[in-house]
């Protein structure tokens, strides 16, 4: 039996598809059709942007540069604790997963929850991948731009030196030397990050959906990594809980009998109101743990000033 449609279901529609639509234009302002500031830094994860002076410089506000993937937001921390905890994150989710689809099947995608489980996963592996590049970064010594770059220690030094000795003509080629070196270290970074990164960056931003397990990991994770959390990107929430309901709707059309969730059935005159509730309710979802992110941020600095490091 196909999905029977009554008229108040495309209310329903009506709101999934203005949900869609309006998260699409959210980001469409937020992040692509966002501009470098002149006090701003641009650094997007999908393509690093020299200024003048040939640094890659940083961000509109709320986005992320590719070393924050892999560093942690505790000075001198080793970027391979935070490859350590993501590893051991990805093996205990990925055992879940694997033993929920042994008991039950592909069948168990029915469910949302078994959707954010699986991309919970897919962010510990990815993360684990870009964890270990990190460490290989960090090994070599590259640029990293939390205080412990020996690039720029020794840049420090040698100016100094060369200050002394009164020598213009050699501060200005060596400065102009360090600059195109560290210029052309951070692109490598950012094109190795690039569009990786950017989708780990949105899968982390999906993590207001949590549940139980990946709840545990996702705290610890967020507790190490230099990560942001702004409000825009509430929008890959929305549009993810939106295919889901697609999803749903798809399989009934095909002949699936049973709702997995009572609240998504079309075929009550409650269900406008209903999917209404289930939109709103991704505010305080999200907000819960967005808060928990601004607190990290807003808090830790004022009791770890030595240790924490404000990213943004």
């Amino acid at each position: 039996m196909g999905l029977v449609v009554y008229w108040y279901d495309f209310i329903c529609f009506g709101i999934v598809v203005a949900a869609f639509i309006g998260t699409l234009w959210m980001l469409w302002k937020k992040e692509v059709a966002s501009r470098c500031e002149d006090n701003t830094i641009y650094e997007s994860l999908l393509l690093a942007r020299p200024d003048r002076d040939d640094y890659v410089r940083a961000t509109p506000k709320a986005h992320v540069s590719s070393y924050q993937l892999w560093s942690s937001c505790w000075k001198g921390l080793h970027p391979g604790w935070l490859l350590v905890s993501r590893f051991i994150s990805f093996v205990v989710m990925a055992a879940f997963l694997s033993w929920d689809i042994s008991d039950w099947g592909l069948t168990i995608f029915v469910y949302y929850t078994e959707w954010t489980f699986a991309l919970v996963t897919a962010y510990f592996a990815l993360g684990t991948v870009v964890s270990s590049y990190g460490c290989w970064v960090y090994s070599k010594g590259l640029p990293s731009e939390n205080g412990t770059n020996n690039e720029f220690l020794m840049r420090g030094n040698i100016e100094e030196n060369i200050t002394a000795n009164n020598t213009t003509y050699g501060v200005k080629e060596i400065r102009g030397n360090i600059k195109l070196q560290s210029h052309y270290t951070r692109e490598e970074i950012q094109q190795r990050a690039g569009f990786w990164g950017y989708f780990m960056q949105t899968m982390y931003q999906l993590m207001g959906c949590m549940h139980t397990v990946n709840a545990v990991c996702l705290l610890v994770d967020s507790a190490l990594n230099s990560l942001p959390f702004p409000w825009f990107r509430i929008a890959y929430f929305v549009q993810w809980s939106c295919l889901y309901v697609v999803f749903q709707w798809v399989i009934h059309a095909c002949g699936f009998t049973w709702w997995p969730y009572p609240f998504l059935e079309l075929d009550t005159p409650w269900a406008p109101l209903w999917y209404f509730i289930m939109a709103v309710i991704h505010i305080p979802c999200y907000g819960i743990y967005s808060l928990f992110i601004k607190a990290k941020f807003s808090i830790l600095p004022r009791y770890f000033p030595q240790a924490f490091i404000r990213v943004y």
